[in-house]
């Protein structure tokens, strides 16, 4: 990048030693730095550390830099919930109790000891240890029990201190963006004015062939292979504009493109789908059921899923979803053959528009010369006679070929409704 003014720095220290421990993954950080990245901020580190105070410390020291950080996890009732402590010895300020946020988080509280029970001293010094509240934050009304807080560090950032549930921090989120310290903050971070592409199909080495020729000037550029997908992301300096690059890759390679605006395939799918007024059903063997599951975990999509058949057996093919014995037997039932008779199948058996069949080798077993572990058959038929059909050998092991199915399937769906 050249000398146009840099973006202010954020960072996100997530705790929770659960996530080290790889008992669950982390949510949260991924999802807060995309949300940051959106308000315009450079996102220098996401850390992840334990629930020891120590290692929180040395992370928030090591982040003092950032403009911006928001801290995820360790503000429960628990002995190894301390975060909160953590944060105000950064700032250099004392807890103090916030006699209001007691009483809020006791009225929470108060249902739920009636009903199991469980009331008392433990409860009282539990709700206690959450009011407590660094000297001169913002405590942010809680989702659960655990209120947020906005902390201005002397010499230093501003910390968003967010509990780790998914849903709460994300619950909280518009109301520490809308506290007075973040406000006057965001007030004078240069608005995102990125560009995100993406492409199927097409491999990076392509795009940094490209890239090559071309002069980015102040637009940093980043790749990421996601959902069988090569997303280009495009960040311009404060002051430029990544348009032209924008523009410049979509001309380079139009043929592979999916969107030029990020929008991402699955949103494209459902628009298509209601532009036309269509439904779709599935009828899936490999993938048993996932490409059903992702069309409909999008809110709405009852307008336009009229349902699928996991067909895995070659009885259950021919009996849910009228694939004649006699096919199977001629062709087997991993082939282009089946394929297009689940699809005409699942579209007939709940009326839709549109119909998919996928059947594949998934493995580790089962695959022949002819049909290795990664062949899979898919094929696309309309109520208009339009039939997309391919017959690929996808890489990668069992979960990797049930996944990029579920992908390729997506795309000819996506191609179906663009017809």
């Amino acid at each position: 990048m050249s000398g146009s003014p840099a973006r202010p720095r954020a960072a996100v220290v997530v705790t929770g030693s659960e996530l080290l421990t790889g008992a669950i993954s982390d949510k949260n950080g991924p999802w807060v730095a995309e949300h940051l990245g959106a308000l315009g901020f450079e996102v220098s580190h996401v850390l992840v550390v334990g629930d020891r105070p120590a290692d929180l410390a040395d992370a928030l020291e090591f982040v003092r830099g950032a403009a911006l950080v928001v801290t995820s996890g360790g503000l429960g009732p628990t002995a190894d919930d301390l975060t909160a402590e953590v944060v105000a010895s950064f700032a250099g300020v004392p807890l103090e109790l916030d006699e209001p946020m007691r009483a809020h988080i006791a009225g929470i509280l108060a249902a739920w000891a009636r009903r199991t029970g469980f009331d008392g001293p433990a409860l009282e010094e539990a709700n206690r240890k959450q009011a407590m509240v660094p000297r001169g934050a913002v405590a942010l009304p809680p989702v659960g029990t655990a209120p947020g807080l906005v902390v201005t560090v002397p010499d230093g950032p501003v910390v968003i201190v967010l509990p780790g549930p998914p849903r709460e921090l994300q619950g909280m989120w518009q109301a520490a963006l809308a506290s007075d310290p973040v406000a006057a903050l965001l007030a004078g971070v240069p608005p995102a004015r990125s560009r995100s592409l993406r492409f199927f199909g097409l491999p990076e080495s392509e795009i940094a062939a490209t890239l090559r020729t071309l002069d980015a000037g102040d637009v940093e550029v980043t790749t990421c292979l996601r959902r069988s997908e090569l997303e280009v992301d495009l960040r311009p300096a404060p002051g430029a504009s990544a348009d032209a690059l924008a523009d410049a890759l979509v001309a380079a390679h139009e043929r592979f493109l999916v969107s030029a605006d990020g929008t991402s395939t699955d949103a494209l799918v459902a628009a298509g789908l209601l532009d036309r007024g269509w439904t779709v059903a599935t009828g899936e063997s490999c993938t048993g059921g996932m490409l059903a599951s992702r069309l409909i975990d999008r809110a709405g999509s009852s307008a336009y899923v009229a349902g699928g058949v996991v067909a895995y057996s070659n009885a259950a093919k021919t009996a849910l979803l009228d694939v004649p014995a006699a096919l199977i037997e001629a062709h087997g039932a991993v082939s282009p053959e089946v394929a297009r008779a689940l699809a005409d199948g699942a579209r007939a058996r709940f009326g839709a528009d549109v119909g998919i069949g996928i059947t594949g080798v998934a493995g580790p077993d089962g695959g022949t010369e002819a049909k290795p572990v990664g062949y899979v058959c898919f094929c696309v038929t309309t109520a208009d006679g339009a039939v997309l059909a391919r017959d690929p050998r996808l890489p990668g092991g069992r979960s990797d070929v049930r996944e990029r199915s579920t992908d390729v399937a997506m795309h000819l769906l996506l191609r179906a409704v663009r017809g």
